[in-house]
């Protein structure tokens, strides 16, 4: 493996990407009945189980946050439910409408299914950022 003399590397350290840490404030949980399940997902990951950061936090009725450090920049959306059953996954009706409280990032419009990307989509850069979203009960 090849060595860099320390000056080269201190004039590549600018080009190295910084990772912020991203607060997420979720409100508008309607009461303590299991836990709340957050997602930051990149455009390919959006609407998807698995997300490159995630974290589960207990209900507690009005609002949680939760902090995911290290971040790398980039277009992000937040996508967020509340697991009242524990079962780790959004349960819907016969229709694919949600049974469980649910929100997004930028808290989007959602009338005939879930918002696109674009709509719940942020730029997250290397300085600290807080976002919140709003849970939605029907």
């Amino acid at each position: 493996m090849m060595k860099l003399p320390l000056t080269m590397f201190l004039l590549l350290l600018p080009c190295i990407a910084r990772a912020a840490a991203l607060d997420v404030t979720v409100t508008n949980i309607p009461d303590e009945t299991g836990n709340i399940r957050v997602a930051v997902c990149t455009k390919a990951e959006f609407l998807q189980p698995d997300c490159g950061y995630h974290a589960i936090a207990p209900s507690r009725a009005g609002q949680v946050s939760v902090t995911f450090g290290d971040v790398r920049p980039g277009v992000y959306a937040v996508q967020v439910f509340q697991d009242r059953n524990a079962n780790q996954k959004l349960d819907t009706n016969f229709l694919g409408m949600p049974k469980e409280p649910l929100g997004f990032s930028r808290n989007p419009p959602m009338h005939f299914g879930p918002p696109r990307f674009a709509d719940a989509a942020f730029s997250l850069g290397t300085q600290n950022s807080a976002v919140s979203v709003a849970l939605r009960t029907k």
